[in-house]
């Protein structure tokens, strides 16, 4: 008989669930390391919420581990490389608690705007202040939202609900979708200077770690009060202590923090105008209920039926299959995750063009994995082979695929188009050997690119010393070039300067390369 081991406390109904279905299950939450060990070892399924770290060292101790189930979102606490290496099966419940995420982070603006944490310790504490808890009304205040995913728009609804206007701004929201949704788009800068209130929904990601510091706040309207109850370090918390002990910004409200749990002698705690809550955002019986259900019913599914349903790091396929298909879905997502890097503006449609021996295959889920390389890096909540289709309808982008028997040079080929901000860009990919993953088409440039690491994108005017430059720039700022290519449009026309290296790309490195007057533009790629 099958062991599941569930080693943070879920909901009853899924471990009823499970046990229904006829597996053995042993609930033992807050295990030292040694028993987890232990118990691990002859487990078949592991549940877990955001208490156990699934670590490459515990997922080596598990000799018949087959699937990890995350009864929640975030898998920050699943080392998912490791767990995939070993064939082991990851799978989360994205959805569950985009309604209570969202409720929360309204409870927060109420809270915040009417003091009412602060207010309720005053009359513990025997007081009677009237008088010194001042509120504003939040209808007609302007909610600026930073990051339009599922939380975000659920936000907007119960924004809009009590009358307040809401403005957002998401670089990947189809602006077809945002006017259906009665929301105002605008460019970050601009959001900043017109929120009462500023709300984020993004997720962690180098570009938007300390997104909201002193800069940034220095442009906000005198008074502006703002929420995270999406991941700890988008706003730079020593710059917001600053900020609201100036007065500056009224009011924050956090439910994240970078270190967790929260040191007891934080800045930010001394401050009478910052309310916060224990990263709570999921803690409802009715998403507790939904998540702990629903991973039990994927985790069922996948032993009896060969079904992985909300796995983020296999397609639901059939075992046969999967083996001819891996390294194309590996293409096939970087090219998506290459796409959603190099175009600009909401994401209105995506055109799939498989060629040769790819169109052959069965390409739903091919496409899937397009999708969720290209949503990843735009998303709060983790998107995979499950909801990426749906993410992708929720936010207006219309997907089509083409089939074609010729592929050109190559025995097969992927293309990926995407039309975005009124402009299309393309990229195409291969497999050399039928397993390495190759770029060779990006726009109107023919390349020969692996999809890794941090890759430099250059357009230049085709001139002498224009790579000697770029070398000079990145050598004078100790970044190693691992690869580097130069694509050729015509001579004297332009070229596509690509470089690869294991190292990010400092801002400033990017600012003194822009500066030339023989670049065109400078674009940065992330692909892991």
């Amino acid at each position: 008989m099958m062991k599941i081991l569930i080693s943070d406390s879920l909901s009853t109904q899924g471990v009823e669930l499970l046990e229904k279905a006829g597996f053995t299950v042993v609930v033992k939450s807050k295990m030292p390391k040694d028993e987890l060990f232990r118990e691990i070892k002859d487990a078949d399924g592991l549940i877990v919420r955001s208490g156990t770290k699934v670590t490459e060292e515990l997922i080596a101790a598990a000799e018949k581990l087959k699937v990890v189930g995350r009864a929640g979102s975030g898998l920050d606490n699943v080392d998912t490389p490791a767990a995939t290496r070993r064939g082991i099966v990851v799978m989360n419940t994205p959805g569950g608690n985009t309604v209570t995420t969202a409720e929360h982070t309204m409870s927060m603006i109420c809270a915040m705007s009417r003091r009412i944490p602060q207010a309720t310790a005053s009359v513990k504490a025997g007081k009677w202040e009237k008088d010194k808890f001042m509120g504003v009304e939040l209808y007609n205040k302007v909610l600026g939202i930073v990051g339009v995913g599922q939380i975000g728009s659920h936000l907007t609804k119960l924004a809009q609900g009590i009358g307040m206007s809401v403005i957002a701004y998401d670089p990947y929201l189809a602006e077809e979708r945002a006017q259906k949704m009665g929301v105002n788009m605008m460019p970050l800068a601009e959001l900043f200077k017109r929120a009462d209130i500023i709300s984020v929904h993004t997720p962690l990601t180098p570009e938007t770690k300390g997104l909201i510091n002193a800069q940034v706040i220095s442009t906000m309207k005198p008074g502006v009060m703002i929420v995270n109850c999406a991941r700890g370090g988008i706003i730079h918390e020593g710059d917001l202590f600053e900020a609201l002990k100036s007065k500056h910004v009224a009011a924050a409200a956090f439910d994240v923090f970078e270190e967790e749990p929260v040191k007891a002698d934080h800045p930010l705690l001394t401050l009478d105008n910052f309310i916060c809550t224990p990263h709570i955002g999921a803690q409802t019986t009715e998403a507790q209920e939904n998540v702990a259900v629903g991973i039990a019913e994927q985790i069922v599914d996948y032993f009896t039926k060969g079904i992985a349903r909300g796995a983020v790091n296999i397609p639901s396929v059939s075992p046969e299959l999967l083996p001819r298909l891996q390294p194309y879905l590996s293409l096939a997502e970087q090219l998506g995750k290459l796409q959603t890097q190099l175009c600009e503006g909401g994401i209105e449609r995506v055109t799939v063009e498989y060629s040769g021996e790819a169109a052959s295959l069965s390409i739903a889920p091919l496409t899937i994995a397009v999708l969720k390389g290209l949503l990843t890096p735009m998303m709060e909540s983790p998107v995979n082979y499950v909801n990426a289709p749906i993410v992708a309808k929720e936010r207006g982008i219309e997907v089509k695929e083409v089939k074609s028997s010729d592929a050109g040079d190559f025995t097969s080929l992927i293309r990926v188009q995407v039309e975005a901000g009124k402009k299309s860009h393309q990229v195409a990919g291969t497999l050399y050997h039928k397993k390495d993953p190759r770029v060779v088409e990006i726009d109107q440039f023919k390349v020969e690119v692996v999809p890794e690491g941090h890759m430099l994108l250059i357009l230049n005017i085709d001139r002498p010393g224009v790579i000697g430059m770029v070398g000079k720039v990145l050598g004078d700022s100790q970044i190693n070039i691992v690869r580097m290519q130069c694509a050729l449009e015509k001579r004297g026309g332009n070229a596509l300067l690509i470089i690869g290296s294991d190292a990010i790309f400092p801002e400033a490195v990017l600012e003194a390369i822009k500066s030339s007057k023989d670049i065109l533009s400078v674009k940065v790629a992330a692909l892991s």
